[in-house]
């Protein structure tokens, strides 16, 4: 059943503004995508999906978001336990179980990237001097044309901005930001630009909808689209967390070869789905330095066990399954969550032993959708990887509330006052990845 409150929510951070699509089209690349949506089903064999709470707290199917109603004793997948049972007990076992958590998010949530993707060649649009706050910048354009030669159906290009310092020796540290817009030239500036400019780091705008669509009717275009070659999707095939991610990757490609920007400090930045796409990227893509993961929620590093807002029903519907490989679907009819052989703590296992900020907003201002107490959770059991490769983890084991900031150890963490944004973290992320950096 059509869920308006999700797909409020799809179409308000879709490539472009609600104010852009009539309403006729916006039912369009709904209808596609529900058609495309019950392909997959067929596919699967499943004719009927459990459906999932409603995020509106006024609604009679309203999510949970009472924290006495949370089933308590959680049993997650241990992720140093390899999948015969036996215990990983040093780095060299941990890399052989990494690889086995890989492959179980590749097959039954995020999907296989196929071997088959073509090349991307960057290329600069415009570059010019300009100021912000007073600090001398050099801003690029840039544009990754993907060579679609074995489709040429498909075009498909990816958007990004990248602003450096000027008149800085030596190379220096970047922060790529998921964007939903690409950054406007007379765009004001944000108070984390500015702090960002004062210790002389540069950062990127990235759009991940300019090369896959944020809808099922966009998964036979874009990057996936063009792989595939217009047709429909395979089981275990990726979905656009993955394909975001994709393009973080090909960005990371154009910053090793660049001679102003320092490799071996880069920063993945996104807030709520594209905070999944940056943990994902951090995750599969190691040359990433650290991440700044904001309200990602289900999907991201909110423990999809708990049964605490969004839900595994809600990530499989419609409105959201294109995030994710076909496979996933089958968790919410006739397998539950339970079934799921990966959770998110190991997901954040993956980025071990590299530095991750996990932000929120004030549950009572930004909603129990995205659970933050699932959030620091997800990190919480996160800890014995870090721990095993001689690294730490927040250091508190009960969720701090609102305004304390973790930041001792490689796994960063903050409840803001404010609601699903990460501006409020800005600074503490930045106190946190100057450790790094």
């Amino acid at each position: 059943m059509k869920n308006f409150f999700l797909l409020i929510l799809i179409f308000a951070v879709s490539e472009q503004s609600v104010g852009q699509f009539s309403q006729k089209e916006r039912d369009s690349i709904y209808q596609l995508s529900v058609q495309d949506h019950n392909l997959m089903m067929d596919k699967l064999n499943i004719e009927k999906l459990r459906s999932g709470p409603s995020g509106n707290p006024s609604d009679p199917n309203a999510a949970n978001t009472n924290e006495s109603l949370v089933e308590k004793n959680l049993e997650l997948p241990d992720p140093l336990i390899f999948n015969n049972g036996v215990e990983v007990t040093n780095e060299e076992e941990w890399l052989r179980r990494r690889n086995e958590i890989l492959d179980d998010f590749n097959q039954e949530v995020y999907g296989q990237i196929p071997g088959n993707i073509p090349a991307v060649t960057w290329r600069t649009i415009s570059e010019k001097d300009s100021v912000i706050s007073n600090h001398p910048v050099i801003v690029k354009e840039m544009m990754g044309e993907v060579d679609n030669s074995i489709f040429p159906e498909i075009e498909v290009n990816i958007d990004m901005t990248v602003i450096l310092p000027k008149n800085v020796e030596g190379e220096v540290p970047l922060i790529l930001n998921f964007d939903w817009i690409w950054p406007s030239r007379e765009k004001s500036t944000k108070s984390w630009e500015e702090e960002l400019l004062n210790k002389k780091w540069g950062y990127a705008s990235l759009i991940p909808t300019s090369y896959q669509a944020d809808n099922g009717a966009g998964l036979r275009k874009g990057i996936i689209g063009l792989v595939n070659k217009g047709k429909p999707r395979q089981k275990n095939d990726w979905g656009a967390l993955r394909a975001w991610a994709w393009g973080a990757s090909r960005a990371m490609d154009y910053f090793v070869k660049s001679e102003k920007i320092d490799e071996e400090r880069v920063a993945i930045q996104g807030l709520s789905r594209y905070g999944k796409a940056a943990l994902v990227t951090l995750a599969y893509d190691q040359r990433f330095t650290i991440g700044f993961i904001g309200s990602s929620g289900a999907g991201g590093a909110k423990l999809l066990r708990r049964n605490f807002g969004e839900q595994i029903e809600n990530l499989a519907s419609a409105s959201e399954y294109h995030w994710f490989a076909p496979n996933f679907i089958k968790y919410a009819g006739p397998l539950t969550v339970k079934d799921l052989p990966v959770d998110a703590h190991e997901l954040i296992a993956l980025v071990a032993p590299r530095p991750v900020f996990i932000s929120t907003g004030n549950p009572s201002v930004e909603g129990g959708w995205v659970d933050a107490r699932g959030m620091f959770l997800g990190a919480l059991y996160a800890e014995p990887v870090y721990r095993l490769l001689g690294h730490e983890g927040m250091g508190v084991y009960e969720y701090p509330g609102v305004g304390k900031y973790l930041g001792e150890g490689d796994i960063g963490f903050r409840s803001h006052e404010k609601g699903h944004t990460v501006e409020p973290n800005w600074s503490y992320f930045i106190q946190f990845a100057e450790k790094y950096f």
